[in-house]
């Protein structure tokens, strides 16, 4: 059983860059599709980006394609979420979710009723607060 912990989050102002990272424990992390997500304060849980297992395909939401990089270390089981030029807008709690048949495209297109049923492993969140 793969369990997620998602870590990096705190406190920065706009325009300013985090990592985020996602270690896996307890499975086989590298045949994993793995997906970032966000939820801020009174919104839907909603996709940022995903990466495949193989080969690694990224997929990026549009409100941060161009700012964000997702990218993994299986060697390390990790994901790491590069989020750079942020703005207040981005922020939210950061959760990782992995999959070993949704792919990352179809990640990007399950509404939120739908990530616990296509989404069979979750982490805790990590906030990430942006101020102006």
């Amino acid at each position: 059983q793969v369990q997620l912990v998602e870590s990096g989050g705190g406190l920065v102002q706009a325009g300013d860059s985090l990592r985020l990272s996602c270690t896996a424990s307890g499975g086989t992390f590298s045949r994993y599709n793995i997906g970032w997500f966000r939820q801020a304060p009174g919104e839907e849980r909603e996709f940022v980006a995903g990466i495949s297992w193989r080969p690694n395909r990224s997929f990026y939401s549009d409100s941060v394609k161009g700012r964000f990089n997702i990218s993994r270390d299986n060697a390390q089981n990790t994901v790491f979420l590069q989020m750079n030029s942020l703005k207040v807008d981005d922020t939210a709690i950061y959760y990782c979710a992995g999959d070993r048949s949704t792919t990352v495209q179809g990640m990007s297109i399950l509404t939120s009723e739908q990530y616990t049923r296509y989404l069979d492993h979750w982490g805790q969140g990590t906030l990430v607060t942006v101020s102006s």
